[in-house]
């Protein structure tokens, strides 16, 4: 693993020259709204780098909210199909929280599972990740409880730690040594390890204390307790989706046939959430998830127990952003202390309810 120094003057200059190297750059910035938010960057927006946690994750980046999949024309006796090309430009992102970085390795899986997300991995394939060890946002942070931490590797080509006078710079993949060599004038020798080692460590020591709880331990009990009162907590969810919109690894999404005239339409697909009525409501008008405690009860299966039995990952990074975006007040690490609770207190049942592994065919539900 290849290992430099670069001051923070260089890293803005890093960045220009890759933009007139024709790379689009997305860095943390502060949006129109004064919150932070992933954008292109701008002149002096390197400057925020370490500071909020961006409202919304990377996600959008790679999986945009809309995105047109095909266009059809129609013809005399026929139907002309047009696919879109993926729109994906050759993109650095600089500043990347390690929590979003390792979402993307985690959705790697589903998107390559029973097909082949073309969109998706263009786009990845088109992005080097630069990601910034973070020093743990606030009490609702808890990536050390889902197997990650502050400083976590997965899902980067390069990891930057804050050090006196710049960053430590690691490159992790063939992407991240490819970018450190065609920009090496800008770098230079390693230093400031043990400061970086240190403050990794603080970080991950501060992260704990939020939550010291495994939250993978909660899947067997996940697994045999489907029916189980707990899972009466959905009166204070107001079906918003507000959770799924911030979360790095929700990747639900609608596919709708959009008619423009007579002439054709556009195929596009749409992000979508299982916490509204409609997601899992059948044209027979059957909705097996009838009540919002159901579909409470699927955000939390889904995450801990289905995508686990399926893919060997836990569908979250910890990075808190539901519990912050949330009007009602749901809290994703009060539910994750009490399923502790309730795991550690009870004695395996005899005959668990088994729960469908398969996710539900609705939307684009995986």
């Amino acid at each position: 693993m290849r290992k430099a120094f670069i001051t923070q003057e260089n890293l803005s200059v890093l960045s220009g020259d890759l933009e007139r190297a024709g790379r689009k750059v997305v860095v943390p910035r502060p949006s129109a709204t004064g919150r932070m938010e992933y954008g292109a960057a701008q002149s002096g927006s390197l400057t925020h780098l370490g500071g909020a946690l961006p409202a919304r994750s990377l996600k959008a980046t790679f999986l945009p909210p809309t995105e047109a999949l095909l266009r059809w024309k129609n013809a005399k006796d026929d139907v002309v199909l047009e696919p879109s090309e993926p729109k994906a430009l050759p993109t650095v992102v600089l500043g990347a929280r390690p929590c979003d970085a390792a979402a993307l390795a985690i959705l790697d899986k589903v998107m390559d599972w029973d097909y082949h997300d073309d969109p998706w991995f263009a786009r990845r394939k088109a992005t080097t990740i630069v990601s910034l060890a973070c020093d743990g946002v606030d009490s609702s942070c808890f990536c050390t409880s889902v197997g990650l931490s502050p400083d976590t590797t997965k899902g980067s080509d390069v990891l930057l730690t804050a050090v006196d006078g710049g960053y430590l710079v690691e490159a992790l993949s063939e992407k991240g040594e490819a970018l450190l060599e065609e920009n090496k004038t800008r770098f230079t020798a390693a230093r400031g390890e043990a400061q970086a080692a240190e403050r990794r460590k603080a970080a991950t020591d501060k992260v704990r204390k939020n939550l010291a709880v495994d939250a993978r331990t909660v899947k067997d009990w996940l697994g045999g307790n489907f029916e189980h009162p707990f899972f009466k907590l959905g009166s204070r969810c107001h079906a918003c989706g507000a959770c799924a919109a911030v979360c790095p690894t929700c990747h639900c999404f609608d596919i709708v046939d959009e008619p423009e005239g007579l002439e054709g339409g556009t195929r596009r697909r749409n992000w979508d959430t299982c916490q509204t009525s409609k997601f899992t409501l059948h044209g027979s008008g059957h909705n097996p998830r009838n009540d919002q405690h159901a579909r409470l009860r699927q955000r939390v299966m889904h995450k801990f127990h289905i995508y686990s039995e399926r893919f060997g990952e836990t569908l979250c990074t910890g990075c808190g952003r539901c519990a912050r975006a949330c009007p009602g007040g749901m809290d994703l690490l009060e539910a994750l202390r009490e399923i502790d609770k309730l795991r550690r207190s009870s004695r395996p049942s005899a005959a668990p309810i088994v729960t469908p592994t398969n996710p539900p065919i609705s939307g684009g539900a995986r």
